[in-house]
């Protein structure tokens, strides 16, 4: 009985750690979906700008 004794008090430690590090971190897992969303925008802005500049070039060569 004194190691079920043992072990549950374990899981209620590690259970309360686990709770305490969730709120810690309530609001960093909204900032980097943010943050990702604002940097994938970004880079699609600068991929449509360069196809653009890549085409606008290619079209641009004589062939003939």
């Amino acid at each position: 009985m004194h190691q079920i004794a043992i072990l549950a008090q374990a899981l209620r430690a590690h259970t309360a750690r686990v709770r305490h590090q969730a709120r810690r971190d309530d609001g960093y897992t909204t900032e980097t979906i943010v943050v990702t969303a604002l940097l994938a925008a970004l880079a699609l802005g600068v991929v449509a700008v360069v196809a653009s500049k890549v085409m606008g070039r290619a079209n641009g060569i004589d062939l003939g």
